[in-house]
């Protein structure tokens, strides 16, 4: 029996973000120093995507980063989560 056929898949990664950013920079630069890959959604291109961030985690600024249906936050939020070694279940799919 393999042991791939007991692993969950990993979750989808989300990251809404804008052009200027710098910690939407450091957010993706962490997560590929992880080897994650993710989905962007540019809210500064469009205004529709920003009103669904806003109503789905009731904040303004970016990057707004989701595991699955998780919301881990921002950067400093993601940060805070890695270092209290939460992140890693996360994205492994074990929460």
């Amino acid at each position: 029996m393999s042991d791939t056929a007991s692993q969950t898949p990993a979750p989808a990664i989300v990251i809404y973000t804008t052009a200027i950013c710098p910690y939407c920079v450091a957010a993706k630069n962490f997560l590929k120093s992880k080897g994650q890959t993710w989905s962007e959604v540019r809210i500064d291109l469009d205004p529709a995507e920003r009103e669904k961030m806003i109503a789905r985690t009731r904040r303004t600024s970016v990057p707004q980063i989701f595991v699955g249906e998780t919301h881990v936050g921002g950067y400093d939020d993601m940060m805070a989560l890695h270092r209290a070694g939460g992140l890693e279940p996360l994205l492994a799919g074990a929460a």
